[in-house]
């Protein structure tokens, strides 16, 4: 989804200028090690009865909430444990591909290459569509530990009304807008894609929890709006991150060159800061671990 830098405090998205994001596969001598990445998980993954789980079962996940709604994570627990999560949304819409084939690019490899480069952890919420277009980087972010693929339904429109301006799924379409994202995951090369899902634009409401529900999927929202997208100061980006981590946060960001191009900047700032100030980047799966085995 697309973050205006003036909503934040707002779930949000720009519909006609989404982002996307991955690279060509580095090098083997120049692929980083992640910090210190937890085990996987052992809580298992719940599945449709219409179609096969979507992600590993040894995937973390979380109980399903009032009424067998999917629950909606926002962070870990506020822990003496600095853990951050950066997340980027490779979001690209259905309906994009004419301005794809026109030369618009949805990626940003220099982004995903200094991810790879300051070895940090990270969890990319990419469409269906996007991996349709770009197989090749998709299939590098996702069998690239350092990374870990989750779902942002395939055609990133809206599961609300007035959301941004996005076209809207109708109801009977939203599970299915969600599975078909990853069977183009798997179909681009991505085998391990996490049982989490971000609606596009952020924008929820309980009848699309229950429409999503059937997918097996925890819904993954965010409490840090990183104002990356359309931003032309980097330095701004990185002062609105940096005053906004907690421990346990999940930051929103993109990945793309036409909608966010900032952003890798930012990350250069962002990523010594925070662990000057004694942070440890995660993917999202750790922090969906730790609310998970709180008591």
């Amino acid at each position: 989804m697309i973050i205006p830098v003036r909503r934040l405090a707002a779930v949000c998205a720009l519909g006609a200028a989404l982002a996307a994001c991955g690279t060509a596969p580095a090098p083997p001598a120049a692929r980083p090690a992640p910090d210190r990445p937890a085990p996987a998980g052992s809580s298992a993954a719940p599945s449709s009865p219409a179609a096969p789980a979507p992600a590993p079962s040894r995937a973390p996940t979380l109980a399903p909430g009032p009424a067998g709604l999917p629950p909606v994570f926002h962070h870990a627990p506020r822990t003496g444990d600095k853990t951050v999560a950066l997340t980027f949304d490779a979001d690209m819409t259905a309906d994009q591909g004419a301005r794809a084939a026109d030369g618009e690019r949805f990626d940003h490899p220099e982004l995903i290459a200094a991810l790879r480069a300051l070895k940090v952890p990270s969890t990319v919420f990419m469409t269906g569509r996007w991996a349709e277009e770009y197989p090749d980087q998709a299939r590098s972010v996702g069998r690239d530990p350092l990374f870990e693929v989750a779902n942002h339904s395939y055609s990133h429109y809206a599961f609300t009304d007035d959301c941004y301006g996005l076209p809207t799924v109708p109801e009977k379409r939203m599970r299915a807008d969600v599975e078909r994202a990853y069977e183009a995951f798997r179909e681009a090369g991505v085998e391990n894609a996490m049982p989490y899902f971000r609606f596009p634009g952020g924008c929820y409401d309980r009848r699309a929890l229950r429409a999503v529900g059937g997918a097996g999927v925890t819904a993954v929202q965010w409490d840090v709006v990183s104002g990356d997208a359309f931003a032309t100061d980097a330095d701004a980006v990185a002062r609105q991150v940096l005053e906004g981590v907690k421990p346990g946060s999940v930051v929103v960001m993109h990945c793309t060159r036409s909608a966010a191009p900032t952003t890798e900047r930012a990350v250069r700032a962002i990523v010594p800061e925070l662990r000057r100030q004694g942070y440890r980047f995660v993917k999202v799966s750790e922090l969906i671990r730790a609310a998970g085995e709180r008591p």
